[in-house]
């Protein structure tokens, strides 16, 4: 008789058990990024090389920020990034506050081929410029300088004057911005040059800011100059508008008194 020892054993299959779903509450990650790219932000973030240039620079100039010394380093820090990645630079300096620095970067693009005096640039810099600094007010004017003076040797041809085809609304910011910080004589040079010498066509809004501010800022004698040119603007370029408006509204007109004619012509 066989041995029960040698028999073989019936195992038993476990059954498999249906997975429970977890729950999923807000703000759990259920699949990451499968390559190596960090997580999307909102706005333009910095490249590696811009990050490493910032820092470069803030750690050359902790012990000196000296204009003289931030320029040093900030061409020593800034000088091989490419466009972009500069404009980066300077907008974040001027975000975490360090406008000298930011000022420094500015000199460094200046000498860069592809520079061109922008005024949504200099807007930035006048807005962002700290107001319990008391050099930061010379400091804005000074902008203003460079500005008029890279715009009058910027002249694309001989021909053409320095303000053809510039960016009304760009100028209007800066000229809002400089308003804004109190800067009426800067605003004033500013629109000067541009509008009164330069001949730029500006619009509406340009006037009305500057006739504004110059007021606010007591500079009665500019905001009489800025009133004149607007009823100068207003006598040259409305009535050919006005002669359209008017047109418009009387074909209206007609067309409401012939839909009138014809809903009495129908109840007969």
């Amino acid at each position: 008789m066989a041995s029960l020892l040698f028999l073989p054993h019936a195992t038993r299959t476990p059954t498999p058990r249906a997975a429970t779903p977890r729950p999923r509450t807000a703000g759990t990650i259920t699949c990451g990024p499968r390559d190596k790219r960090g997580p999307l932000q909102r706005g333009r973030s910095l490249s590696t090389e811009a990050i490493h240039a910032v820092q470069s620079l803030k750690r050359l100039t902790a012990a000196d920020r000296s204009p003289s010394a931030a320029r040093v380093a900030a061409s020593a820090s800034l000088g091989r990034l490419l466009r972009a990645d500069l404009l980066a630079a300077m907008a974040e300096l001027q975000r975490q506050g360090h406008w000298a620095l930011a000022l420094a970067a500015l000199h460094v693009a200046r000498a860069e081929p592809w520079y061109r005096p922008d005024p949504a640039l200099y807007a930035t810099f006048v807005s962002s410029a700290p107001p319990s600094d008391p050099a930061a007010g010379a400091a804005v004017d000074a902008l203003v300088d460079a500005f008029l003076e890279e715009k009058a040797r910027g002249a694309a041809a001989p021909a053409e004057g320095p303000w053809e085809g510039e960016d009304v609304y760009k100028l209007t910011r800066l000229v809002r911005a400089l308003v804004a910080k109190g800067r009426a004589r800067a605003a004033w040079r500013v629109y000067e040059a541009a509008v009164r010498t330069g001949g730029l066509e500006v619009d509406e809004c340009m006037y009305r800011v500057m006739a504004k501010g110059m007021r606010r800022l007591g500079l009665e004698a500019e905001a009489a100059e800025v009133e004149a040119d607007f009823a100068d603007w207003e006598a040259r370029v409305l009535p050919p508008a006005r002669g359209v408006l008017d047109e418009m509204r009387a074909r209206e007109a007609s067309g409401t008194g012939n839909d009138k004619a014809t809903a009495a012509a129908s109840n007969l």
